[in-house]
């Protein structure tokens, strides 16, 4: 089974994913296919919808003799009549709904196996929300049994081993742990569809969570049974792939329609609030007038054009980096979402969440509310801050909230401090904590939209922060020129170049705590930009060892500076290690493939600026990051990191 990730934003990622009857592009869409009744085919939902991938039931076609027939002799492709990858269900559902349904385990699977699919399914044991731990318990050890059974039946069949474990994390966590051990290739989080019919998100949110947390990261998530567009991006930005979905025809067939914010009946509408194929050609007047099987078709059509239209928004969402401003925008227009969003502002979830986070966005920090605040990105900006960042000087003038860049809007404040005291610290008291400014240029400090006034929350969330930051520190709030002859009464002159501040300022916290040392020991040459008046690159001794990104303020690291930093760190600090299969790959300027990883510096994350060795620590080259330590020991397939520049 091969499975790459393309691109990522928050824990969501773009993934293709291949199968014997073709790529998928990830997050998906599976809408599901009842055989005995296709109101739209599986072609047509093809070329309206672009539909790449769907799922139908092994369970309803087994049990039905003709389709049995038919789809043993001539496929499930056949059967369905679609040339693209098909998923099965095994009847897990059908035995939890109508108790008495009686299906072997393995012979349902070898069933899959023998009629073509895709990506078949086991018979797991569905675990319900009101059950005990103890049963819960019960159910997924009967399912990893059967999962392991499975495995040795499948054939070359991709086999879907779902995780489940009821309403109890530390049950979904082993559950997934397990599946992950025998090296299953494909991960439905089951049980969860009482929960979302009952808009219980919050424990569906540490369902998902908990099960990724145990699961081996290079392989496809499908959160089954999520049909509905308004869990699609709180789900896709927790790390789920696939969705499928029989709501489309359900919620049809009861006169409703669905909306990325919710649902709404047809029968309250005076207008339609959309924009789709079928709301802009008929009024709802004209929907409710017609014939109830071609009201039905339309509805259907609609809910499907909305639910794979707020797909294209998340994948575009994962592309400009602000899949989280979509969460949190789709968040605020459900109470329960919203209250769900509480279970990521625990520490144990962003410092999880924080390891799949890339280091920079290509779009601002939008502020959207008090969740804002909790981002994972913030929550890493704000842990460097406190362990890597490094004062000039024990005293402090605090600057109010102002326009960006910082340094720019306070520039005459900046030189009157400093004519009095150019050693002190400036920070900017901000809206989302404490930013020195010599930082005030970097992501997210500069590149970031906040209000004129935050919620009382987020207000309390960054005093704390700041506090914690400046502890141990004289500080003054500046009131004018007045503030420093109160409170400082001798004179310092600073030698240091601001710009060599800077610079040592971004260093340490991109990538550690006293880099610049190391990185500005000799003679430094800051080369800024003639248009804007921005650092661009630096030199040491004359030699070009870094960049400075004008989009985000961070470094691009050089093969100079990799040299250095080489020396710096210790093994395996910093370092992307590769086989020696892949050296001479390196040395060519190739990027390197998951496949060929040894060993990665945990502190690594995505778009991270590394270093290439070999096995021997020989430094082969500089790169970007595109996986974690815990995905690149995982994946085989797919880029890990884009070289930059490698060793002549």
């Amino acid at each position: 089974m091969k499975f790459e990730i393309k691109n990522r934003d928050a824990s969501g990622r773009i993934c293709r994913f291949y199968t014997k009857h073709g790529k998928v592009t990830t997050p998906a869409l599976l809408p599901v296919i009842n055989p005995n009744r296709m109101p739209i085919t599986p072609k047509e939902m093809k070329r309206l919808f672009g539909t790449e991938m769907v799922i139908t039931n092994s369970y309803i076609i087994r049990k039905d003799e003709k389709l049995k027939e038919k789809a043993i002799e001539k496929g499930v492709h056949n059967l369905i009549d679609f040339d693209g990858p098909i998923m099965t269900d095994s009847g897990t559902f059908q035995s939890y709904k109508y108790r008495n349904v009686k299906i072997d385990p393995l012979e349902i699977v070898e069933f899959q196996r023998d009629i073509g699919s895709d990506v078949g399914t086991i018979l797991d044991v569905f675990g319900t929300p009101d059950q005990t731990e103890k049963k819960a318990k019960e159910g997924l050890q009967e399912t990893i049994k059967r999962a392991k059974q499975s495995m040795e039946v499948k054939g070359n069949m991709i086999l879907a081993c779902t995780i489940q474990g009821s309403v109890y994390p530390n049950l979904r966590k082993i559950c997934a742990e397990k599946l992950s051990d025998i090296n299953a290739e494909f991960f439905p989080i089951g049980g969860v569809v009482p929960l979302m019919e009952n808009q219980r998100y919050s424990e569906l949110t540490r369902c998902i969570l908990a099960s990724k947390k145990g699961l081996n990261p290079s392989r496809p998530v499908h959160l089954f049974g999520a049909g509905h567009p308004m869990i699609f991006p709180l789900a896709v930005a927790l790390g789920c792939d696939f969705f499928d979905s029989s709501a489309y025809i359900k919620y049809a067939n009861d006169g409703r329609m669905l909306f990325p914010d919710g649902t709404k009946k047809l029968e309250d509408l005076d207008e339609l609030p959309c924009f789709c194929p079928i709301c802009t050609k008929v009024t709802s007047l004209e929907l409710k007038k017609m014939k109830k099987s071609e009201r039905i078709l339309q509805m259907a059509k609609h809910n499907l054009y909305v639910s794979f239209a707020e797909l294209k928004k998340i994948k575009c969402a994962i592309s400009e980096g602000n899949l989280w401003e979509l969460v949190e925008r789709r968040a605020c227009s459900n109470p329960y979402l919203l209250e769900a969003m509480k279970e990521l502002r625990k520490n144990e979830n962003k410092r999880w969440l924080e390891h799949f986070e890339p280091i920079y966005k290509n779009k601002a920090l939008f502020y959207t509310g008090s969740q804002t605040f909790h981002r994972p990105i913030l929550y890493r900006c704000h842990k460097r801050l406190i362990n890597r960042y490094k004062f000039s000087s024990n005293s402090a003038v605090i600057l109010p909230e102002g326009e960006k860049p910082y340094s720019k809007h306070f520039s005459e404040v900046i030189g009157e401090i400093l004519a009095k005291r150019n050693n002190l610290e400036i920070v900017v008291n901000s809206h989302y904590g404490p930013v020195p400014i010599k930082l005030d240029e970097m992501y997210p400090f500069a590149q970031s939209i906040f209000p004129e006034s935050t919620d009382k929350e987020t207000e309390e969330s960054a005093e704390k922060i700041f506090n914690e930051f400046m502890k141990g520190k004289k500080v003054i709030f500046w009131r004018g020129k007045r503030s420093l002859k109160k409170s400082f009464k001798s004179q310092e002159i600073m030698k240091e170049n601001i710009d060599l501040l800077r610079i040592s300022a971004v260093a340490d916290m991109q990538f550690g705590k006293n880099v610049s040392k190391t990185l500005f020991c000799g003679k430094i040459r800051i080369v800024k930009s003639k248009k804007t008046g921005k650092i661009r690159n630096i030199y040491c001794d004359d030699k070009h060892i870094l960049s400075m990104r004008a989009g985000d303020g961070m470094f691009t690291l050089k093969i100079k500076g990799a040299k250095m930093l080489h020396n710096f760190f210790k093994y395996p600090k910093f370092r992307v290690t590769v086989q020696e299969e892949a050296v001479p790959f390196v040395k060519d300027g190739k990027s390197v493939f998951a496949k060929f990883v040894i060993d990665c510096d945990k502190e690594l994350r995505p778009y991270d600026e590394c270093l290439i060795v070999n096995k021997n620590d020989d430094l082969l080259a500089t790169g970007r990051c595109l996986l974690n330590k815990l995905e690149m020991s995982s994946f085989n397939f797919g880029m890990a990191v884009k070289t930059r520049e490698h060793i002549d």
